[in-house]
């Protein structure tokens, strides 16, 4: 399975963006789609998964702000952001496997996301 990201960038604080990742290859195996996102010196976190028939996970802090959402179809996951905030600066990944908890078993390469105050 290979996961291209795209949609990040600079955007003030409040702002919004919008990330998609389309899956290719062996796509039986994205059951489960999501985002982690790293900020520097700090550990990779969860941001929200999605299963195929449409299950969602969100970390407390992004409910309310971002919307995870898929297209089956096309065999891609986006992550709308809204109410962005200087934390949420960091490297976003998609990741994808055949559950929420295996999902960490392919990934993009990543998209910078930075928010400025």
């Amino acid at each position: 399975v290979q996961l291209m990201e795209s949609g990040g960038g600079l955007v003030q604080a409040g702002g919004s963006l919008r990330l998609s990742c389309v899956a290719s290859g062996s796509t039986l195996r994205t059951d489960a789609m999501g985002w982690y996102r790293q900020a520097p010196g700090k550990q990779r976190e969860l941001v929200a998964s999605i299963t195929r028939t449409g299950t969602i996970n969100y970390s407390d802090f992004v409910r309310g702000r971002f919307t995870i959402s898929r297209d089956n179809a096309k065999v891609t996951v986006y992550l709308q952001m809204n109410n962005l905030k200087p934390e949420d600066t960091a490297v976003y990944y998609c990741a994808a496997g055949l559950s929420p908890t295996a999902m960490t078993s392919y990934w993009g390469q990543g998209t910078q996301v930075t928010v400025s105050s």
